[in-house]
């Protein structure tokens, strides 16, 4: 049953904790935020217990709404191709969790999609976060994911993409910021090579490494 509360409350176990399980259930009946997202927004959530490799990205956008498929678009080639996974493993919920900042399609801005819904980080990640006890490397894209689970110390100044993505990429990092997949980024991409040469090439062995378990 869909509660239509906008103080919708998680269920939990005897113990007081949510499974994932019962976590993904009460998210695809959420409806905290409906009245601020376009009308066949839905939410979109991939995971399980065993994944190990968590994407953190944004928020769906409308080829993902319309299929319910998460980067079920050119951003999703580009970041499979990125990574170096087959469309098979990419969709295996085992090895990825595909968990963004908000579940659901935010609608469309003057410049772009619009922000990913506050209300549902706030509501559902660390819960999520905390069943995902296998995940070896996280892989943060877009300001709001990597001011999330990238955040700027206080008194620090807060680095800009490039700086980010240049100097977290290593190869024993758990948490790596990347550039969004998105055509929109070509110009960044193009503007920063050492991203292809030198980052890409440690990412896809990392990866390799952590599926092959």
């Amino acid at each position: 049953m869909i509660n239509t509360s906008m103080n919708v409350q998680p269920s939990a176990s005897r113990d007081g904790v949510s499974t994932l399980s019962q976590l993904i259930t009460e998210i695809k009946c959420c409806q905290l935020c409906r009245a601020h997202l376009p009308p066949d927004a839905r939410p979109i959530i991939q995971a399980a217990t065993q994944a190990k490799i968590l994407l953190a990205g944004q928020a769906p956008g409308r080829a993902a709404n319309q299929t319910g498929v998460p980067f079920n678009d050119a951003s999703g080639e580009r970041l499979r191709q990125w990574l170096g996974v087959s469309h098979e493993q990419f969709y295996d919920e085992q090895l990825f969790a595909i968990l963004p900042m908000a579940f659901c399609y935010p609608g469309k801005g003057k410049n772009g999609d619009l922000p990913p819904r506050p209300e549902c980080a706030d509501m559902w990640r660390q819960q999520l976060l905390s069943q995902l006890t296998q995940i070896k490397l996280t892989l943060v894209m877009g300001q709001y994911a990597q001011a999330y689970h990238c955040p700027t110390p206080k008194g620090s100044v807060a680095l800009t993409l490039t700086q980010r993505v240049r100097n977290s990429c290593t190869a024993q990092d758990a948490v790596l910021p990347l550039p969004h997949p998105s055509p929109l980024n070509n110009r960044w991409l193009k503007a920063n090579p050492w991203f292809g040469s030198e980052v890409l090439p440690t990412l896809k062995q990392r990866v390799a490494e952590i599926l092959a378990g």
